[in-house]
């Protein structure tokens, strides 16, 4: 029984190695230079060659050692990685959601990179993960509760999926909302897996950096550069697009970081989009050995200013166990950099409503989560 049972961590280990070692590969050696000033669609265009995207800013493969240094503390090794009692939650209010008062910009964020959002009459989800689990292997969910109830799901004009990563396009949630979402926006190659999971073509549209979707309602759903990469299994590198994204309605306008690295493609974002009434900007599952794709939360802090951000939402956190930094680290460094630098953020608890119209949610509710 104990051989079989190393054998089997001993293969766990070999193929998590070999995912994370893939996923930390460099770009290759092309010197790619982000655009500066005012930027033109032109300059927001992705940069593809072969089968594969690129960066704006390459980066580099750790050298071998560290890479195993990594997987060996990802998986033995770090401290307050989970919170010791359950994460606040609150269900959302449905009513408030489909109907704000005075159309107000109603948000909710129910964990991770996933927001129900209510712009100007156009009902939007971003990165919709509902599953406890996320892949074969983990990690799984911090709470056993949701602020969801995944049976009484309403409709929405638009899912927006900022990449393929199984923390962000999780096939559980997408089949799910096919019958209630009227369209999948992508970025260029993700509308494959929507097509094999029963999406009909219709409702798939793929968006390259700085191309628009115009909703029936006028909402204009741009997507916009990121510093991250893409992949759902070992070989699949780069193989499909991953982007953020700037939401603008008729009176409101919101940006959605999806995953990445702080890079000089924020100012230019904020520049030709901005500024932005709530911005949610990734905030968590960062290492100094994945600087470049992850940021720091003072970085997030400086992108939710390089974009002009009114009010800075911190999102990739509180919900799965992807790095080795305590839990609520990412809520505690930003809050501090955004107290030393005037900016307005805000901290919900998962499924409570924020809008500028409303009194912030600014509690440090993860303190009272620590033992």
């Amino acid at each position: 029984m104990h051989n079989i049972f190393l054998l089997a961590l001993i293969g766990f280990l070999v193929l998590s190695a070999m995912g994370i070692l893939y996923a930390m590969k460099t770009n290759g050696n092309d010197t790619l230079t982000a655009a500066t000033g005012t930027a033109t669609k032109e300059s927001f265009t992705s940069i593809h060659k072969g089968n594969r995207f690129f960066n704006q800013v390459p980066w580099v493969q750790p050298p071998i050692f560290l890479n195993i240094k990594v997987i060996w503390e990802f998986f033995f090794s770090g401290k307050d990685l989970k919170p010791d009692y359950p994460i606040p939650t609150t269900r959302v209010n449905l009513e408030t959601f489909l109907n704000p008062v005075n159309d107000q910009l109603s948000a909710f964020w129910l964990g991770h990179s996933t927001i129900m959002l209510n712009i100007d009459g156009t009902r939007i989800i971003t990165d919709p993960v509902f599953e406890r689990s996320i892949s074969f292997f983990g990690p799984t969910r911090f709470n056993k509760s949701y602020p969801l109830d995944e049976k009484n799901v309403p409709e929405f004009d638009i899912a927006i999926i900022s990449h393929n990563h199984y923390d962000h396009l999780n096939r559980y949630s997408i089949e799910i909302l096919q019958n209630k979402v009227r369209h999948f926006i992508v970025p260029l190659g993700v509308g494959e897996y929507l097509r094999g999971w029963g999406v009909p073509e219709n409702k798939i549209h793929e968006l390259d950096w700085g191309e628009t979707f115009i909703s029936s309602t006028g909402t204009r759903i741009t997507a916009t550069p990121a510093q991250h990469f893409s992949g759902r299994g070992i070989f699949d590198r780069d193989e499909t697009l991953w982007a953020s994204w700037v939401i603008a309605g008729p009176k409101h306008n919101v940006f959605f970081s999806g995953d990445g690295g702080y890079f000089s493609g924020f100012k230019q974002i904020g520049e030709t989009f901005g500024p932005f009434d709530l911005s949610f900007i990734e905030c968590g599952a960062y290492n100094e050995n994945w600087h470049h794709i992850h940021m720091y939360p003072e970085e997030s802090v400086q992108a939710n200013i390089d974009v002009k951000g009114k009010i800075m939402i911190p999102i990739h956190n509180s919900s799965f166990k992807l790095a080795m930094h305590p839990w609520y680290e990412p809520m505690e460094r930003a809050q501090k950099k955004a107290h030393d630098l005037n900016v307005t953020i805000a901290f919900p608890i998962l499924g409570q409503l924020v809008s500028p119209d409303s009194i912030l949610p600014t509690d440090s509710w993860w303190k009272n989560l620590q033992k």
